[in-house]
C-alpha cells in the first residue's frame, strides 16, 4: 500500500517495513496504491503469472509517452552544484555523514536551494581485496518517503561480503524525506483521526467526515512544507541522485532500488541512460499506469497475497476463520464488516480499531509471511472482541510509535505521490463510480483502497507528472526483479518495466511476500551480487524458486 494518495505504492524494502511500518520495512502512509498489470482471475486465486516480459501492464495505458533523457553536458547554471566538495564526518554507528546542495528547481536554479542528506558505509576489505574498487552502491528502499539512511544502517551489515569488499554503500535521503528537508504536516493526535477515517462511507454524513480529513491533511502540508511541496517529485530526486554521484566521483550510477526505490531507479535511467552503472529494481513498479488503474491493480496484488495467506492459514490449526480457503475469505468479510460498523476496544489507552484500521492491518501483515502468525492471533482476538492485535499492525504499517508520534515517511508519500500523478479521483463521486472495479480487483481490500487514493483530490500544488514509459535507449544491463504473489508491487509490474526498458533483464521470484533480494533466496541473492560484483546480468527470463 502507500500513501493515502494519488497512485504509487506505499512500500519500502521489506526488511525495514515492518522496523518502521509495513512495506517489509515498508513506507508509506495512508493507503494502497501504485502502478501494476491488470490482476485477473489467475491472480486472485494466486496462480503464479506469466513471466514474458513486456506483456502486461504496459499495455494498459497506450496513451503513455516516453520518458525523455536530458542533455549528456551538464547545464552551465548547475554546475556549481556537481562541483561542491562536501565533507564527510563519522557519524553514529560507524558510518559517514554529509550534506550537499541542490537547487529546489532544477528549471530555476537561482530560486532556492535544499540542503540534502546522506550517509555511508565504507567498503570493507575482505576476500575480495586484491579486486578493483567498484566505487559506490547507492541503496532506497522505497516508500517514497522511506530514509535511505535509516535504511542503510539496518542492512549494511547483511549485505554479501564480497560485496561490501567492493563498494561503498550509499543511503541519501530524498528531498522531503528522513533528514532532507522533511515534510510534516499533522500532530500524532490528528494522525491517529486521520488514519481511523471510514474508508467505507456508508452515508453522506460519513463521506463528508472523510474529505474533511483529506482536506485537514493537506492544508497541514500546505502551511508546514511551503514553497517546497511543489518540488519533491520522483524526476527531481533523481536529478539530486545524480549531483551526489558526481560528487562521490563515479562515472556511473550503480544502485538497488526496492518497490517505489525502482521508480526512482528507472526515472534515473531514463533521464541520464549513459550514466547507468549497475542497477537493480527489485519490486518494480510500472511507471506506463495512470493513477486509476494502479491503485486498483495494486488492490488486486494484495487480493493475490490474501489469497495465499487464506490458503496457508486454513491448513493450521490455530486459524481462526476456517478450514477452507473460502471460508477464510468468507469469514474476514464478515469480520471487516462487523468493525465497520462497530469499533472495537483495545489495551493502548483507550483507543479503539476502526474498520478502516482493520482493513490496514490485515494488508500490513500481507508484506512478509513472518507476520502471518501474527495475524492469525490478531483475528482470533478480533473475534472475540479484542482490536488490540489488528490495531498494533495497522500502526505498524503506519509508523506509529508507542508516544503517539507518526514518521516523516506518512507525509512525505503523499506529497510525492500527488506530485508525480494527477488525482485518481476529483470527488467522492468519482470514487463512488469506480468502487465496484475495484471490489472486482479486490472484493476484500478493494472499496477501502479505492477511497484511499482520494486524497490527492485536494492537493494544494498540481502534479507535474504523469503517466509514461521508460526506455533508457543505451543504458547497459538493467536488472528488475518480481515476486510473483507480491502484494503491494504486482508481478505484471516487473514484467512491463523490463519490457519497457531496453535494456532490461527480468528476473522472477516464484513466491510471496514484497520484494526479493536479501529474502534469503540463494538463486536471486547470486544472481543479483554476480551481477553487481561482474556486471554480467542474469539471463532474460531467469525464474528462482523457493
Amino acid at each position: 500500500m502507500r500513501a493515502r494518495g494519488s497512485g504509487r505504492v506505499r512500500a519500502v524494502a521489506a526488511v525495514v517495513a515492518v522496523g518502521l511500518l509495513a512495506v517489509g520495512v515498508g513506507g508509506c502512509s495512508r493507503g494502497p496504491s501504485g502502478r501494476a498489470g491488470t490482476v485477473g482471475a489467475s491472480g486472485v486465486s494466486g496462480q503464479a503469472p506469466s513471466d514474458a516480459p513486456g506483456v502486461g501492464a504496459a499495455t494498459a495505458n497506450a496513451t503513455a509517452t516516453p520518458l525523455e533523457a536530458l542533455p549528456a553536458a551538464v547545464p552551465a547554471a548547475l554546475a556549481p552544484y556537481y562541483a561542491q566538495h562536501p565533507e564527510w564526518q563519522p557519524c553514529d554507528g560507524g558510518f559517514e555523514c554529509a550534506t550537499f546542495r541542490v537547487p529546489l528547481d532544477y528549471e530555476r536554479p537561482g530560486d532556492g536551494e535544499l540542503m540534502l542528506s546522506a550517509a555511508r558505509a565504507a567498503a570493507v576489505p575482505g576476500e575480495s581485496a586484491g579486486d578493483p574498487r567498484a566505487g559506490s552502491l547507492l541503496l532506497n528502499p522505497g516508500g517514497p518517503g522511506g530514509s535511505a539512511i535509516e535504511y542503510l544502517e539496518a542492512v549494511a551489515g547483511t549485505y554479501d561480503r564480497t560485496v561490501r569488499a567492493r563498494y561503498d554503500l550509499v543511503g541519501l535521503d530524498p528531498r522531503g524525506v528522513g533528514r532532507s528537508n522533511p515534510v510534516s504536516c499533522l500532530s500524532g493526535e490528528r494522525m491517529d483521526a486521520f488514519t481511523a477515517a471510514d474508508l467505507a462511507p456508508g452515508d453522506q454524513r460519513a463521506i463528508d467526515a472523510l474529505v474533511a480529513a483529506d482536506k485537514e491533511f493537506a492544508e497541514g502540508c500546505r502551511r508546514q512544507a511551503g514553497p517546497a511541496l511543489g518540488h519533491l517529485s520522483t524526476v527531481e530526486a533523481a536529478r539530486d541522485m545524480d549531483v551526489l554521484r558526481a560528487l562521490l566521483g563515479d562515472e556511473r550510477l550503480n544502485f538497488v532500488g526496492k518497490s517505489y526505490g525502482t521508480f526512482l531507479g528507472a526515472t534515473y535511467a531514463g533521464l541520464f541512460p549513459g550514466r547507468v552503472g549497475r542497477v537493480v529494481l527489485d519490486g518494480a513498479m510500472d511507471p506506463a499506469l495512470d493513477s486509476v488503474a494502479g491503485n486498483r491493480t495494486q488492490a488486486g496484488g494484495f487480493e493475490t497475497a490474501w489469497a495465499a495467506f487464506a490458503e496457508d492459514c486454513a491448513k493450521r490449526e490455530d486459524c481462526p476463520l476456517g478450514r477452507t480457503q473460502q471460508q477464510v475469505g468468507d469469514q474476514l468479510t464478515a469480520l471487516l464488516t462487523a468493525v465497520h460498523a462497530q469499533s472495537l476496544p483495545s489495551s493502548d489507552n483507550g483507543r479503539r480499531l476502526t474498520g478502516s484500521q482493520a482493513t490496514t492491518g490485515v494488508v500490513q501483515a500481507m508484506y512478509a509471511e513472518f507476520l502471518w502468525p501474527k495475524l492469525r492471533t490478531a483475528l482470533t482476538d478480533a473475534r472475540a472482541g479484542d482490536g488490540s492485535g489488528l490495531l498494533k499492525l495497522s500502526d505498524a504499517y503506519y509508523g506509529r510509535s508507542a508516544d503517539g508520534s507518526y514518521p516523516n515517511l506518512m507525509f512525505a508519500n503523499t506529497a510525492v505521490n500527488c506530485l508525480d500523478l494527477p488525482a485518481p479521483f476529483r470527488s467522492p463521486e468519482d470514487v463512488q463510480r469506480a468502487v465496484p472495479d475495484f471490489e472486482r480487483a479486490s472484493p476484500h481490500f478493494g472499496r477501502d483502497m479505492a477511497w484511499m487514493a482520494l486524497t490527492c483530490a485536494y492537493w494544494p500544488v498540481r502534479a507535474t507528472g504523469a503517466a509514461h514509459t521508460i526506455r533508457a535507449a543505451g543504458a547497459a544491463p538493467i536488472v528488475v526483479i518480481g515476486t510473483t504473489r507480491d502484494p503491494a508491487t504486482p508481478y505484471d509490474w516487473a514484467r512491463s518495466l523490463a519490457g519497457q526498458l531496453e535494456s532490461g533483464r527480468l528476473l522472477t521470484y516464484d513466491g510471496d511476500g514484497h520484494t526479493a533480494y536479501g529474502r534469503r533466496s540463494t538463486c536471486v541473492d547470486g544472481a543479483v551480487n554476480r551481477f553487481l560484483l561482474t556486471g554480467e546480468a542474469p539471463e532474460q527470463g531467469k525464474r528462482c524458486d523457493r
